[in-house]
């Protein structure tokens, strides 16, 4: 059975992060100080060509793979233009509904919500919701 997307990519972002994490400490050559160094460098705004270069290296490759594993699992992967022009074979070709069982498609209503009509009186069944006023005198006490 296939796995879902949601599985496929959640191993795939989870192998990444952790080729990353070891690519960082292979950069930093065992030392605690310029693996911190390198660390603390990385913040929302740095460009690819900042990091260094074993993960730079690391993520080029393990772009690659990711491509390669979803390809592997069977879901399709290319520009969106390309992958809308190919549907699937197996797919039900769409028909004119003209002379369907439910009717001809009918467009937007036009004229007065249903309801609120000058024929159809307020209230009652399928009138306001709101609770009608007591008529008569107001209570004390």
């Amino acid at each position: 059975m296939p796995r879902a997307a949601n599985d496929v990519m959640q191993s795939i972002i989870f192998s990444a992060v952790l080729d990353g994490l070891a690519a960082l400490k292979r950069a930093s050559g065992g030392l605690p100080n310029q693996l911190l160094r390198d660390v603390q460098a990385i913040h929302p705004n740095v460009t690819f060509a900042d990091l260094p270069k074993q993960l730079q290296d690391q993520i080029t490759e393990t772009t690659r793979s990711a491509f390669a594993q979803l390809l592997k699992e069977g879901y399709a992967v290319g520009p969106r233009q390309q992958m809308q022009q190919s549907r699937p074979l197996d797919r039900v070709p769409e028909r004119q509904r003209t002379n369907d069982r439910r009717g001809p498609l009918r467009g937007p209503r036009r004229g007065p919500p249903s309801g609120n009509g000058p024929d159809k009186p307020r209230g009652g069944p399928g009138g306001p919701s709101r609770p009608r006023k007591p008529k008569g005198k107001p209570r004390l006490g």
